[in-house]
């Protein structure tokens, strides 16, 4: 063998060599220790479901194989659960969070103040690819999207796309939405909804209504009035459900409205400290990635009627960093809808 061929192949056993160490010391580390999934919802909904279904099976591709517990921390549009592994929880890499693209976005669009910065949180994946929608009871005063052009709906909202999505919307394109706040999560607004105190719910994602909602068509109760979406889900889209998008009446308000929907591209992201070693964040990537693959996982899912799109975090930095890319004057119109509006309170 020639000198060079022999350098680089030592060069080459040196690097795998390098790389066990590094993986036996990531075991070492985790061994034995609890790793945290902070939730930004209350149990019970979308974003707990896919927070549990992942902590189901996370463990088993962590290196060394820890523990994982599931811990709610909702408010303030997931932003307390963000905020919690930003500033408080361990730098470590035994602690992230499953959060929501509001809570991401939120000091672009205007939405709570947070203490910390989207763009400095180390990003671990996002469990699916989510389309938003409108629910409406089917004996609400309007039947379709269309109608709500014509006719009062009352709409409830908790906080985070719930409530910036029929904004946007009634801001834009003035369907007769009377927007009642004040109800912690989707689920309370879901329980307003059975007892008759509102028509309907928006900026919940399709996945979270079929999670509370698996019986929805058979029943005949509840029906999807309008997809908050630039594209839609393949499903939704087979069954004639429009878009908002397709109503809008310039190129501007179209942009508008994607800036909005277009955070369901990482709809369920799960974020980590900047602080966390570059090589915990590296192993907590590849054991995300493999457990969406993890045929348990799959099954798992099917039996929770959860969709599984998943994004690796390398694409949800990417979105993101578009998304804070957005020209000035378009990002000011949206920011100047969501932070003025003010739904009424129940």
């Amino acid at each position: 063998m020639k000198r060079s061929g022999l350098a680089a192949a030592l060069g080459l056993v040196g690097l795998m060599a390098a790389d066990v160490a590094r993986a036996e010391d990531i075991a070492a580390f985790y061994k034995g220790k609890t790793f945290n999934i902070v939730v930004g919802s209350a149990p019970g909904g979308g974003y707990d479901a896919y927070g549990r279904l992942v902590a189901a099976h996370l463990g088993r591709h962590i290196p060394g194989n820890p523990a994982v517990v599931v811990q709610n921390m909702p408010g303030a549009g997931q932003s307390l659960a963000a905020n919690y592994v930003y500033s408080i929880a361990a730098k470590d890499g035994t602690a992230i969070a499953a959060t929501s693209p509001g809570a991401l976005l939120s000091p672009l669009v205007g939405g709570p103040k947070v203490a910390y910065d989207p763009l400095k949180f180390n990003f671990i994946g996002s469990a699916n690819h989510e389309v938003y929608a409108c629910y409406i009871r089917t004996d609400a005063p309007v039947k379709s999207f269309k109608e709500a052009f014509e006719k009062e709906i009352v709409i409830g909202v908790s906080s985070g796309t719930t409530r910036d999505m029929p904004t946007i919307t009634l801001a834009l394109l003035g369907p007769k939405y009377k927007m009642v706040t004040g109800y912690k999560g989707s689920r309370d607004v879901n329980l307003a909804i059975e007892r008759g105190e509102v028509h309907g719910l928006c900026g919940l994602s399709y996945a979270s209504f079929r999670t509370q909602n698996p019986n929805y068509k058979k029943e005949g109760k509840l029906k999807v009035m309008v997809q908050e979406s630039m594209v839609g889900h393949p499903e939704l889209n087979k069954d004639g459900v429009p878009l908002v998008s397709s109503f809008a009446k310039t190129d501007d308000d179209r942009r508008a409205l994607a800036l909005v929907f277009n955070q369901g591209l990482f709809g369920r992201p799960f974020v980590a400290a900047p602080e966390v070693p570059p090589e915990r964040i590296a192993a907590l990537r590849k054991a995300f990635e493999d457990t969406m693959k993890d045929p348990q996982l799959i099954a798992d899912a099917n039996k929770r009627k959860l969709d599984v799109d998943w994004l690796p975090g390398v694409a949800v930095e990417k979105a993101l960093k578009e998304a804070y890319a957005t020209p000035k004057p378009l990002v000011d119109r949206v920011r100047g809808v969501l932070v003025m509006q003010k739904p009424k309170k129940k």
